[in-house]
């Protein structure tokens, strides 16, 4: 016990925690516990992500006086994302990982209470600006699959990610089901749906701050490594943003339309909130095993296969418009955005050193949600003005020319030296 404490005051660990790190866990302990923390956070965010997915375009079409712009408030949810995820990115290197999820958390819950007093004062700008702010928790929590690389071992590391976006299968379940209980239980629609996300935030601040995530050390806060346009040049960084980019935002598009889509094929919102359900669980429950894809096959290959079956989506969305299409193309999307997203995220992370993540991450994710802005912003126009098949139509060339991009990678990957 001497020997310990005189090496500890002798030489002080240069990383700090954002919580007391001796909690008496081994590493591998406090590894799993912190991914399996991270998982039920993500779980939490995905929960309330999915009941703003199911709600958002509908309440916009309640309230809009022109129906085109109906899918607004899912678009301003995501600028808000794009507008602060790089600042969130650089607080969290001052103020650490677990600081920054709570301080985009407590945002959340603001933003909750304004889409709450939207619908309650029948205000579609207001609502907007309500979703514009619930954007910087999702910026936030858009982190924590990099805070499971953060805390994992080289070895652990994909699956580490993998597992911390399986959470996203709870979303998958229980937002869906939140939003259909919650619709009418107060007397203006949707109100309750609304502030029930202010509960989901509460459980994950408790939460975050059962985590202990290390912050930067002295030297890696002082260096600002390569300049984000000589690591942009790697053509790993390049492949690892297009595949996030086109996989979120190919998805976005679809999904997004799909309940206005539904509604005009006389489906009812049941049925609406079905496909979403499936569709949130296709994205997430293929987690548990992409990690170890990633590793038997490598990582070209399954964001590969990630766009084969968003293609196979766009082929099923066009042969037909009974629930059942919708059903079969929001699952092929889903699982194709996993494997893109998730391929990209792992690839990412090759592709910087630690004094570098804040900038790399953030650039990624802030190209991720401009992208995801820019579909989220016509697919309502698009809905409108063009139809379903002319958006479904409309995604083949971006997936096309990221496979192509996915292809040229994987062969200079496995060239020789």
């Amino acid at each position: 016990m001497t020997r310990r404490v005189k090496s500890c005051s002798a030489k002080p660990s240069s990383r700090s925690a954002d919580v007391p790190a001796n909690r008496g866990f081994s590493k591998l302990t406090a590894e799993k516990k912190n991914v399996a923390l991270l998982c039920a956070a993500q779980a939490l965010l995905f929960t309330n992500n999915t009941i703003l997915i199911a709600i958002n375009g509908l309440a916009g079409y309640a309230l809009a006086t022109d129906k085109s712009l109906a899918t607004l408030p899912v678009t301003f949810y995501v600028i808000g994302a794009a507008l602060t995820t790089l600042p969130v990115s650089q607080l969290m290197r001052r103020v650490g990982r677990i600081n920054g999820f709570t301080i985009g958390t407590l945002i959340g819950i603001l933003g909750a209470l304004i889409c709450g007093f939207a619908v309650y004062s029948h205000s579609f700008w207001t609502l907007c600006a309500g979703t514009l702010v619930m954007g910087i928790y999702n910026a936030s929590g858009q982190y924590y699959r990099f805070a499971a690389a953060d805390v994992a071992s080289p070895d652990f590391k994909s699956k580490a990610i993998s597992l911390v976006m399986a959470g996203g299968l709870v979303g998958g379940v229980l937002g869906p089901q939140t939003s259909k209980w919650t619709k009418d239980l107060l007397p203006a629609e949707f109100l309750g749906s609304y502030l029930a996300l202010i509960g989901f935030c509460v459980v994950a601040l408790v939460l975050q701050r059962l985590m202990s995530i290390p912050r930067l050390t002295a030297a890696e806060q002082k260096d600002q490594g390569r300049p984000l346009r000589e690591i942009a040049r790697q053509p790993a960084f390049l492949v690892a943003v297009m595949s996030g980019m086109v996989g979120y935002g190919i998805m976005n598009l679809l999904m997004t339309a799909t309940p206005l889509a539904m509604r005009s094929c006389a489906h009812p919102f049941s049925d609406a909130v079905f496909v979403i359900q499936w569709h949130v669980i296709a994205m997430f429950a293929p987690s548990f095993v992409t990690g170890s894809l990633i590793k038997r096959f490598g990582v070209h290959n399954v964001l590969f296969t990630g766009v084969l079956l968003s293609l196979a989506c766009v082929a099923i969305a066009l042969s037909g418009v009974e629930v059942m299409h919708f059903w079969v193309a929001l699952v092929l999307i889903g699982v194709g955005w996993n494997f893109m997203y998730l391929g990209g995220t792992t690839l990412l992370t090759e592709t910087h050193t630690p004094a570098e993540k804040a900038k790399v991450q953030g650039a990624n994710d802030m190209a991720i949600f401009i992208t995801m802005a820019v579909s989220s912003a016509s697919s309502g126009w698009l809905f409108s003005a063009r139809g379903w098949e002319v958006m479904n139509y409309g995604a083949i060339p971006f997936l096309v020319a990221t496979g192509i991009a996915i292809l040229f990678f994987g062969h200079r990957r496995r060239a020789p030296v």
